[in-house]
Order: structure tokens, then C-alpha cells, then sequence
């Protein structure tokens, strides 16, 4: 019996499966030191071995995006966590950092096939049900998020590293048998259609030329750099150069994903009350853009009380928490068609932007304040907000969008 897109266990569903890439890098944190031990090799060369999941997870979403419009998401899905599995097997196996190092990489290429959760979102729904939809996701998402380390550091100290891997093919496998057994095709699919290198250029070509999800996806990946900024910088700053212990530091990064879930599940509450989503979007850029100028201008005064610099962190995730189902409903919005190509091409270039940012960071840290951070999120964030006003909005609003019922789903899933 196949789950119904309307329930909660669908929600669950999607959640799970958005939260497979970022569980994969949060729940394997706690152990690149031991790891190294095991492997004879450093914690910092270990740490390649996020970038390998990170370079995969950014590049793969652009193949399996396209043939997911073709072919359909279940199919995608379900090799993609075949992948998963295998690879995080192999990682749990690995006898030297090459092996985990090709291993991660692979894993990175299963876990990519999840991106294509906002295509079946869009597959499914429409206006405000899409963007209800979207914030209930990314709740699930943040609280994996939370979730992750501190199950790293448990499987760490109960059976160690290689425990990880294994924990994380043992998730794979049971959203495999989920996805194979209760979930329907939702893309409205033409398997007689071309699949060749020229189709898959069309549609990007489609998405990268389109007057409003390309603003959109530039606003998006604005704001995501934002938040990669925060990741990179608040752990340099707040362990490495006021002397906080890990395990605060945790409560800070725990407090903060909290924000992004509060924010994210009052706007799916107000948007069933028919606040519209311009006004949730203006406001949750301009208090990520207020909260992030704020903290630059005290850097630059040289006066960071902690509490104040965690509360201004907040409100930075509380506004990226209000501002992103909007941005990721407006971007797919008026696209259904290539909704996988779309939901890859933000993906990606959203992670591009936030490598990027998280590499500024880190290069320009002076190791005494939090001016790279702060100066990075300010940038960003005030980016966010004129690419929205000036740019994203006047376009969506020249070319409004045709649906048929913003509050309901658009059509059931496919039986497969």
C-alpha cells in the first residue's frame, strides 16, 4: 500500500531522504581524529574526506536531475541508495585513507540522488501546499541536523568509527525498502523521450535562462552561503579563538538549527493562514541581512559578547528558516516539467556558493576575531536581499504564476 502525499508519514518520508547528505557529513564529525589513529594518517588529511562527499554531492544532482524528469524519481531514488549503501559499507571496511577517501566520494554520488525530494514536492504540490510542504521538510532536515554529531560521538564511544559507516548503510537501506515497496512515481514522465547529452544541456539551458527561477536560485544560493559562512566560521571563532569547549560550542550549533526549524515551521503555519509568501521572504532576508550587519559592526568595534553574538546568530538562522521554502517554491514554481533539473541546478550551485564562502572564511581567519565570518554572512546576506527586491521580485511579479490550486495537491502519485 503505497504512503499518501498528504500524510505525515510522506512528510516523514521526504524529510528523511532530504536529511541523507547532511547527516553524512554532521554524523562522521566527532570521528576524523580516531579515524586517522586507525588509518595512520592526520585528522586534517581525514578531513578530505568530507570534501570528497561534498564535491560529489554538489556535481551529481546536475546527471540525476534531468534523467529524473525523463525516467521518473523512484528509479533515481532507488539506485541512489543502493549507492549510498554499498559505499558506506566500503567506508566501514576501509584499511587506508585512499580507500575511504573513494569511498566517500561514491557515498557522496548516492546521497546526491536525494535532491530530487523538491522535484517530487513539486511533482505533488502547488502554492502554498508546496511551500508548507517544503518547511515541514527542512524541520526534518534540522533536526537530523542536530541529531547527527551527537549519534556520531555515542557509535563513536560504543564501537567506533567504522560503526558510523555502518549505521549510515543501515538508514540507506531502510529508506531503500521504503522508497521500493511504499512510495509511487510522482514525475509525469516520457521514457520514449530523448536522454542524450542534448536534452540534458535544453534543460539547463531552460533553467539557467529563465527570467524568474534563476533569480530565485541566485537569491537561494546567496542566502545558503550565508549560512555555510556561519558553519565554517562560528566553530574557528567561538573554540579557536575565545577558548569555548567543544560541547558548548554543540549547544550554540544546536541552538542555532533550532532557529532555522522554528522559523521554517512558523512560516509553513502562517502560509496555511494565507500570509502571503513575498512578505515571509522580505522579512526573513532582511533579519538574516539586520542580524548579519550587526554582527559585522561589532567585530569592527571590537565588543562580541557572546550572548549577544549567539542571539544575533540566531536571528540570522530564524530568517534563513522563514526564507527558504519560499525561495525553493518560487524557484520550481513555474518549471514542473524539468523540475528535476531545476531542483539540481539550485542544489548545486547553492553548495558551490557555500564552498566557496566556507573557503573564504577559513583562509581569511586571523585566529583573533570573527571578522572573516561576519564580514563574509554580511556580504552575502545583503546580496540575498537586493537579488530578492531588485531583481527576483519584480521579475515574479511580470510574470505571475499559472496553478491551478495553491492550497492542494496538484494530482496523485503514479502507481508503480
Amino acid at each position: 500500500m503505497q504512503i499518501d502525499p498528504a500524510s505525515f508519514a510522506f512528510t516523514l518520508l521526504l524529510g528523511f531522504l532530504a536529511a541523507v547528505p547532511y547527516s553524512g557529513i554532521d554524523i562522521n564529525l566527532p570521528a576524523l581524529a580516531a579515524t586517522g589513529a586507525t588509518l595512520d594518517a592526520s585528522a586534517s588529511d581525514v578531513g578530505l574526506t568530507m570534501s570528497a562527499f561534498m564535491l560529489s554531492l554538489a556535481t551529481a544532482p546536475l546527471i540525476y536531475g534531468p534523467i529524473s524528469d525523463r525516467l521518473g524519481r523512484k528509479p533515481i531514488l532507488a539506485f541512489g541508495l543502493v549507492l549510498f549503501v554499498a559505499a558506506s559499507l566500503a567506508c566501514a571496511k576501509a584499511s587506508s585513507l585512499p580507500v575511504l577517501l573513494l569511498g566517500r566520494f561514491v557515498q557522496g554520488i548516492g546521497a546526491a540522488a536525494t535532491a530530487t525530494t523538491f522535484a517530487i514536492i513539486r511533482d505533488l504540490f502547488d502554492g502554498n501546499a508546496a511551500r508548507g510542504k517544503i518547511a515541514n521538510v527542512m524541520v526534518t532536515v534540522n533536526v537530523a541536523t542536530v541529531i547527527a554529531p551527537t549519534a556520531g560521538a555515542a557509535l563513536l564511544a560504543i564501537a567506533g568509527w567504522r560503526s558510523i559507516y555502518a549505521a549510515q548503510a543501515g538508514i540507506g537501506l531502510m529508506l531503500l525498502v521504503v522508497v521500493m515497496f511504499r512510495f509511487a512515481e510522482t514525475a509525469t514522465t516520457d521514457r520514449a523521450g530523448r536522454l542524450g547529452l542534448s536534452a540534458v544541456i535544453d534543460s539547463y539551458r531552460q533553467v539557467l535562462t529563465h527570467p524568474v527561477s534563476l533569480p530565485f536560485i541566485l537569491v537561494g544560493a546567496a542566502g545558503g552561503a550565508t549560512v555555510f559562512a556561519y558553519v565554517t566560521g562560528a566553530s574557528l571563532f567561538f573554540v579557536g579563538a575565545i577558548g569555548l569547549r567543544p560541547e558548548q560550542y554543540g549547544l550554540i550549533f544546536s541552538a542555532c538549527s533550532g532557529a532555522v526549524m522554528v522559523g521554517a515551521f512558523l512560516d509553513g503555519q502562517l502560509g496555511r493562514r494565507g500570509v502571503e509568501s513575498a512578505r515571509m521572504l522580505t522579512t526573513g532576508l532582511t533579519l538574516s541581512a539586520a542580524a548579519s550587519t550587526a554582527l559585522l559592526a561589532m567585530t569592527l568595534a571590537g565588543w562580541m559578547p557572546t550572548s549577544l553574538v549567539v542571539a544575533l546568530l540566531m536571528a540570522v538562522a530564524l530568517g534563513f528558516g522563514f526564507s527558504v521554502p519560499n525561495v525553493m517554491s518560487a524557484t520550481m514554481q513555474r518549471l514542473p516539467e524539468i523540475a528535476g533539473a531545476v531542483s539540481a541546478a539550485a542544489g548545486s550551485i547553492q553548495l558551490t556558493a557555500g564552498a566557496i564562502s566556507s573557503g573564504l572564511v577559513a583562509l581569511r581567519f586571523d585566529g583573533r576575531t570573527a571578522l572573516s565570518m561576519t564580514a563574509v554572512m554580511a556580504a552575502t546576506s545583503l546580496l540575498a536581499l537586493v537579488l530578492y527586491l531588485l531583481v527576483a521580485r519584480p521579475a515574479e511579479r511580470r510574470l505571475p504564476s499559472q496553478t491551478i490550486d495553491p492550497g492542494v495537491a496538484v494530482r496523485s502519485p503514479t502507481k508503480s
